[in-house]
C-alpha cells in the first residue's frame, strides 16, 4: 500500500518546482547516496560567505558568529527537537561516536549496518569498557532491520538500540514507530544520513539522531548535527567535551584559567568551534527544504524511484529494493546475476550514468528531480545490457 501523498495545492507545487530548479548536476547523475552535488542555494550561500570572510570588512565577521545559531534553528524546525537538544557536528560519524562513547550498558545493533555504527560501538567498548555491543542476526531478508527482528533479540540488559534510518545497501527504510513500540523506554539511536532531508520520519520517537549534510541535503562535507532527547541527555555522558562544549567562565566568555564542567544540553557534545561557512551551507540547505516540506520531497522521490523500478522491470533487470513505498527511500538496488554484473555496470558507465557498484549490486539513488534526459540515458544503458546479455 503506497504512502499517503501530501496535499498538492498550488503553493506546495510551486515550492517544489522552485526546489527542483536548484538541482545543478549534469544528466545521468544517480548517486545521491554517495554524495549530493551542491544545490544552487548552497552554492550561492558558499560564495557569499566566502567573499565575506575573504574581505573581512569591519564588523562583517560578526555574521559568521551567528551561523551556528542559524543552523541549529533550522535543524529544530526540520526535526522538532529544541535548540538546546541540538549540537552541530562535522559529519554523521562524529555524532555517533559522541553517542556511543557516552552510553553505558548493552546496545543492540546490526553488524551489517553501515560501518559508522558498528565501529562506534566497538571502539567505545574497547576504550571505555562500559558499553557492550550486542550483535543481532540480520542475515535473513537481506539484512533488513524490522521491529520483529529487534523484539526477538531484545534482552532486559539492553540499554539502547541503534539503527540506520535507511540501509545504504538495499534502500530499506526502517519502521521507527514500530521499533519504538517494541523497545519501550530504551534509547533509540538513529543514523539518519541516507534519509535525512528526503524521508518523512517521526523524529519524535528517536532519542539520538545523527546525520551529515553531504548526501541528500546537498550541503557539502563538514555539515551535520547530533540531536538528543531529554532522556538521552540524562543517560549519555559527554565524554569528548572540549572547551566549546563547556560551561562559560565567570565573565560569560571562554573558560580561561579554569576547567569548567560540560555545559547543559546537547551543546556539551562538542569538541571545538565549528566551520562557520559549513554551518551557513547547512542552514541554507535546511531552509530550502523547510520551505518545501519533507513530505512533498518524500513523495517526489517516491515517484522517481517507482519510475526507475518500472524501467528496470521493463528490461528484466532484477531489483533488490522493496517495492512497498513504506519500506523504501531514494535508493534502488539492482541485483543482476553475478556473471552479468560487469556488463550492467559497464553499460551504465558507457552511457554516462553515475551509480555505485558494491558487493555484487548496482545502486541507483535518485532525488526529487529526475530529468527526462537521465531517464533516457538509463534506458539506453539497459538496452545495451539487455542486448548483450541475450547473446
Amino acid at each position: 500500500m503506497p504512502r499517503k501523498r501530501p496535499a498538492g495545492d498550488a503553493a506546495a507545487q510551486a515550492a517544489l518546482a522552485t526546489y527542483r530548479s536548484g538541482f545543478l548536476e549534469e544528466p545521468g547523475y544517480l548517486d545521491f547516496g554517495r554524495v549530493g552535488p551542491l544545490s544552487a542555494t548552497v552554492v550561492a550561500e558558499t560564495l557569499g560567505q566566502t567573499d565575506l570572510l575573504s574581505r573581512a570588512r569591519f564588523g562583517s565577521l560578526d555574521d559568521l558568529d551567528h551561523q551556528q545559531e542559524r543552523a541549529i534553528s533550522a535543524v529544530s524546525h526540520a526535526t522538532g527537537f529544541r535548540g538546546d537538544q541540538i549540537a552541530l557536528q562535522p559529519n554523521t560519524t562524529t555524532g555517533l561516536m559522541h553517542a556511543l562513547f557516552g552510553l553505558t550498558g548493552e546496545v543492540l545493533l546490526s553488524p551489517a549496518d553501515f560501518p559508522s555504527l558498528p565501529f562506534a560501538a566497538a571502539r567505545a567498548a574497547e576504550a571505555l569498557h562500559v558499553v557492550t555491543p550486542l550483535w543481532f542476526d540480520a542475515s535473513s531478508d537481506h539484512g533488513r532491520v524490522t521491529p520483529g527482528l529487534i523484539r526477538d533479540q531484545l534482552t532486559e540488559s539492553v540499554a539502547a538500540v541503534a539503527v540506520c534510518l535507511v540501509d545504504s545497501r538495499t534502500g530499506f527504510r526502517v519502521d521507527l514507530d514500530g521499533i519504538r513500540q517494541v523497545i519501550g523506554d530504551r534509547l533509540l539511536i538513529v543514523d539518519a544520513i541516507q534519509g535525512f532531508g528526503v524521508v518523512d520520519a517521526p523524529w519524535e520517537v528517536a532519542d539520538v539522531v545523527a546525520t551529515g549534510g553531504q548526501k541528500w541535503m546537498r550541503a557539502g562535507w563538514g555539515t551535520g548535527f547530533l540531536a538528543l532527547s531529554d532522556r538521552a541527555l540524562e543517560r549519555l555522558v559527554p565524554v569528548f567535551s572540549g572547551f566549546a562544549g563547556a560551561e562559560t567562565g565567570e565573565d560569560g566568555g571562554d573558560p580561561w584559567d579554569v576547567i569548567t564542567r560540560p555545559a547543559a544540553g546537547a551543546g556539551a557534545f562538542q569538541v571545538s568551534n565549528g566551520d562557520a561557512i559549513a554551518h551557513a551551507r547547512f542552514a541554507a540547505a535546511l531552509d530550502e527544504i523547510n520551505a518545501v516540506g519533507v513530505p512533498q520531497i518524500d513523495a517526489a522521490v517516491a515517484d522517481n524511484v517507482s519510475q526507475l523500478i518500472d524501467l528496470a522491470d521493463e528490461y528484466a533487470v532484477p531489483v533488490l529494493s522493496s517495492r512497498d513505498e513504506r519500506e523504501r527511500a531514494g535508493i534502488v538496488v539492482l541485483d543482476p546475476p553475478r556473471e552479468l554484473l560487469t556488463l550492467l555496470s559497464a553499460s551504465l558507465h558507457n552511457h554516462g550514468v553515475t551509480v555505485t557498484v558494491r558487493g555484487g549490486t548496482v545502486r541507483l539513488s535518485v532525488h526529487a528531480e529526475l530529468p527526462g534526459e537521465t531517464v533516457d540515458m538509463v534506458r539506453a544503458a539497459f538496452t545495451s545490457y539487455s542486448t548483450a546479455a541475450s547473446y
